[in-house]
């Protein structure tokens, strides 16, 4: 029987994808683990991996298509001992999605009937929500077994069987960290169980149309959302209509950690061409104090869910980075427990391979809290909206000379405003407060993160 090859979800918000490449064509022989594909997701582009073996008797989605739908059928492979005659007992082809540079066909109305106009009632729970993506579960009632790439490669090279191996990752999926586990014997993180979000209801509001009567036509160029950006306005309201932000303002002295700047890249090693081994930012610095600071303040490291508060055992840091018509957030694993010059360092692999569209989805998800930086940007001070699942993220503005009162005098300080934006579910205001202070402590007396 052959076997339908569908668009994975390769990630937890994924509901559509582009085929980026085929990297097999009609009557190619693969197994399991060889690169077949590349899809752009959401966020970056990634590599798809044979599950099954056999011979790729049709390919339904060329390369170039856009929005595809996930478990969408993108081709058929068949099976040992099949030829193409037996591609007829094959599930038919959805319609499939535009070309890049195609708009999907909208039916024509008929003759003399108007379309009806959207209803400009709110919408019911059901209605307002998009439909959500096929869950990526370790083991499905078909019987796939879902794992990343890198899992089922390490699982392969132990021999252990997937469907021994419970996966903890987004919806269940089998990640790295579970095959590690096996191979070693250890326990097998158990997934908390999945709480459905709180239904998002949408707001009266003007229909394209409408906003397009406001403007004379050829005053304007039309361009459509991309995928990045269709994720990021729905992100951005499921985090403003059902996390209750509240935020808090604090001014922190960074002379002393400037020097310390200097200090720590003047000491980097340098290689035959002259490169230093690290360059440190205050970026860098800042994701270590903010780090060291829900250690120091644990209850504040945590993740709200309905049935009960996630208290991290580490302080996993996201760091919002700028890539084209968007923003992608990389997390900086066990921030606490690294140097400087290793944040450092990763930070720029991240920021290199987010803008390039090939971060992995372990890379960017996950982490209970994240710092966005608009400093370089001259700006003074802002409030940043916050990353679901997190239950906080810190706002940083710029460094500037500014006259402060000491003692009874004035004296010139560089100092840089930050906004603390939290979950009141998870992070009470004086929880909030009692965690910008130890970030303003650590900050001010930089020293402290060396220790």
């Amino acid at each position: 029987m052959p076997i339908d090859i569908r668009m994975p979800a390769l990630s937890p918000t994924m509901e559509e994808g582009n085929l980026a490449k085929w990297h097999v064509k009609e009557g190619d022989t693969v197994k399991s683990g060889d690169v077949i594909a590349e899809i752009e997701t959401d966020k970056a582009t990634m590599e798809v991996e044979a599950v099954d073996e056999g011979v790729i008797g049709r390919i339904v989605v060329p390369e170039g298509t856009e929005h595809i739908k996930v478990n969408e059928v993108i081709a058929i492979l068949l099976a040992e001992g099949e030829d193409k005659s037996a591609l007829g007992q094959a599930s038919p082809p959805a319609p499939t999605s535009a070309a890049k540079g195609e708009a999907p066909p909208k039916p024509a109305p008929a003759a003399g009937k108007t379309p009806p106009a959207a209803p400009a009632a709110i919408a019911s729970p059901s209605a307002a929500r998009p439909a959500a993506p096929v869950a990526a579960v370790s083991a499905s009632d078909s019987g796939r077994i879902f794992a990343s790439p890198l899992a089922r490669r390490l699982a392969r090279e132990a021999g252990l069987e997937l469907k021994a191996i419970r996966g903890s990752g987004p919806h269940g999926r089998i990640v790295k960290a579970d095959i590690e586990n096996a191979r070693a014997g250890g326990p097998r993180p158990a997934p908390v169980a999945g709480v459905p979000a709180p239904a998002v209801v949408q707001a009266p509001a003007m229909s394209d149309q409408q906003i397009l009567r406001l403007y004379e036509p050829g005053s304007y160029e039309l361009v459509p959302h991309d995928n990045v950006r269709k994720i990021i306005a729905r992100r951005l309201i499921e985090a403003k209509q059902t996390i209750p932000h509240y935020y808090l303002n604090i001014d922190t002295e960074i002379d002393a950690l400037l020097a310390l700047r200097d200090q720590i890249n003047g000491a980097a090693p340098r290689d035959k061409d002259g490169n230093p081994a690290w360059k440190v930012s205050v970026n860098d610095m800042i994701v270590k104090a903010l780090a060291m600071a829900l250690k120091a303040v644990p209850e504040a490291n945590a993740t709200w869910t309905e049935g009960g508060m996630l208290i991290h055992k580490h302080a996993d840091i996201g760091v919002a980075v700028a890539i084209p018509h968007g923003l992608i957030t990389p997390v900086v694993r066990k921030a606490d427990e690294k140097t400087l010059s290793q944040i450092s360092n990763e930070m720029k692999d991240y920021v290199k391979r987010a803008r390039d569209r090939k971060l992995k989805p372990e890379e960017y998800q996950g982490g209970s809290t994240a710092v966005s930086n608009l400093g370089m940007y001259g700006i003074r001070d802002f409030a940043a909206v916050i990353n679901p699942p997190h239950s906080s993220i810190l706002a940083v503005g710029m460094g500037e000379e500014r006259a402060v009162v000491r003692k009874g005098r004035i004296e010139v300080a560089t100092v840089m405003s930050v906004t603390l934006s939290a979950d009141h579910r998870a992070v009470d205001g004086a929880l909030g407060a009692d965690l910008l202070r130890a970030f303003k402590r650590f900050i001010e007396k930089p020293a402290g993160m060396l220790v």
